[in-house]
């Protein structure tokens, strides 16, 4: 899912400027899965026979999963519509709506078997031809999900969203009673994971988002500052123990702190500049939380136009710039300079270094190379930031390194510009959908992907990418990633900046308000200690 980058990211799958960056960061905190009842605090007696939480979030673009791709809107409609998996907060999948699954055909054939006597939260009854309907909103050919590369390994899929194909018989996706069929093109068993992400909940037919649904919470009412969600009494993992959830989506002109020590609200996200002082304050330090996240936070190229579809300008500007000392130097305390797209702790991944590294000398010989010797020439580029921390000592670098100029943009609706005419440069978030490298590699760089807004495509990258998806051992898929991160290093449609954490600020007497670094705080599994 993007996010704004920070300084993670933001999708799912995100784009930056600080500001952005931040409240971003609210909603990648608030997106935390947690199964299970967390650890019993000592007493904070704001809990004592409530049956009520306040959590600060962002307020979503949309309530529909198939249409959200970015952070802040997913933390809202992962309450609201569940799908066959997820992951609890040690990232183990664990069944949800389905039951349990089965793998066949090598890889090539996923059967879910959904709980009997599902049902959505107004009593009617949620089935597998439910799933199905849910799952071909992602790929509708007049409205594609953000998401819609994710069912990229399903059969057919790639021929119906190209219109190619209008039956949906073609697509391997079919209910057979209470079980759903998926088959894929080549041994993806990883699609149970896959399927675990927000844009995969199931919906009710209507058309209508949020009333009837078939997670934790349905919507009770929403205005300008609050979302109000209340218990599903039909969830099909018992009705929540929070009755009511105020989900404030303004601060009202107030910092996210103030309102978490006033008792506005009991769940805050906090960017790592507060975090850094909260940390050693008396009442405020125990509360606070450092919140793991899957994510990267990246800039990429429009290599689709000049002067970037010329790889050798691509990496004169990635080896202008010292990008681990500005990150370091950023001023966010605990950001980590990025190695590869891949962050850290997603299962297998390589700890291969793959990002650039700082060479003038050859910077400024391959933009000779390119035509442009000493940035003569040079055409004046627009870079659309979400927020790097590294942005102001990349665009003098750029400009002592290079005698290029960059000027600078901040875009509230980067991800609508990314999608209708990328800039020349730009810079996103992205947190997991699921914990597997191929989120970060082939769902953003695969050649048609979705959320490729680099517009990139190499047949070697792609190879490498399918190699690995169809491998059965873990090892040799290991090095088919590898080898697919040694063609973006060298071709460079972006370049990998920062990982990092975020923080929040949570009540002592909250549980359940777990994290495994999905950015998913699952709100069903919130209680107030007794």
């Amino acid at each position: 899912m993007s996010v704004p980058a920070s300084g993670r990211a933001s999708s799912r799958r995100s784009a930056w400027h600080e500001p952005a960056f931040r409240a971003a960061f609210v909603a990648a905190a608030l997106l935390l899965w947690a199964f299970v009842v967390g650890i019993r605090a000592p007493g904070d007696a704001r809990g004592a026979a409530r049956d009520d939480v306040s959590i600060l979030a962002t307020e979503p673009t949309t309530l529909d999963p198939a249409a959200q791709g970015d952070v802040e809107s997913a933390a809202i409609t992962s309450q609201l519509f569940e799908s066959l998996t997820s992951f609890d907060p040690g990232l183990t999948l664990r069944p949800a709506l389905a039951s349990s699954w089965g793998i066949g055909d090598g890889g090539r054939r996923i059967v879910f078997h959904l709980r009997p006597g599902l049902t959505f939260s107004d009593g009617t009854p949620l089935t597998a031809a439910d799933v199905i309907r849910s799952w071909f909103r992602l790929i509708d050919r007049d409205n594609p999900s953000p998401l819609a590369s994710l069912m990229a390994d399903v059969v057919g899929v790639g021929a119906y969203l190209r219109g190619e194909s209008s039956d949906p018989a073609s697509v391997g996706l079919t209910a057979v009673g209470d079980d759903v069929e998926v088959r894929l093109t080549h041994p993806a068993a990883d699609f149970v994971s896959v399927v675990a992400g927000p844009s995969f909940g199931i919906v009710p037919s209507g058309g209508e988002f949020g009333a009837v649904v078939s997670g934790g919470y349905r919507v009770a009412r929403q205005t300008d500052g609050e979302i109000t969600l209340t218990a599903n009494d039909h969830y099909w993992a018992g009705r929540p123990s929070i009755t009511t959830i105020h989900v404030k989506t303004t601060t009202g002109g107030r910092s996210p702190v103030d309102l978490f020590d006033s008792g506005d609200v009991d769940y805050a996200p906090v960017n790592a500049l507060d975090a850094s002082w909260i940390a050693y304050d008396q009442q405020l330090g125990t509360q606070l939380r450092s919140v793991p996240s899957l994510s990267v936070s990246y800039l990429g190229f429009n290599t689709s136009k000049s002067p970037f579809n010329d790889a050798r300008v691509r990496r004169a500007f990635a080896l202008a710039v010292d990008w681990q000392r500005l990150v370091k130097l950023g001023g966010e305390d605990r950001a980590i300079p990025a190695t590869s797209m891949v962050p850290p702790d997603i299962p297998d991944r390589s700890e291969a270094d793959f990002a650039p590294h700082a060479d003038p000398a050859a910077a400024r010989a391959a933009l000779a190379e390119a035509g442009f010797p000493g940035g003569a020439r040079f055409p004046v580029v627009t870079y659309a930031s979400s927020g790097l921390v590294t942005d102001a000592g990349m665009l003098r670098q750029l400009h002592d390194v290079l005698g290029v100029t960059v000027n600078y943009e901040s875009l509230d609706d980067l991800l609508t510009r990314l999608g209708e005419d990328p800039p020349a440069m730009w810079s996103l978030g992205w947190i997991a959908d699921y914990p597997g490298q191929n989120d970060f590699l082939g769902v953003l760089l695969g050649s048609g992907a979705t959320n490729n807004y680099s517009r990139w495509s190499s047949p070697e990258f792609d190879g490498n990418i399918s190699a690995a998806a169809s491998e059965t051992d873990a090892r040799l898929a290991g090095f088919a990633y590898e080898r697919a991160q040694a063609v973006v290093q060298r071709d460079v449609p972006v370049i990998p900046v920062s990982y990092g954490p975020t923080f929040a600020l949570s009540r002592q007497a909250l549980l359940g308000a777990g994290q495994n670094g999905l950015g998913f705080l699952r709100m069903a599994g919130l209680a107030w200690a007794p």
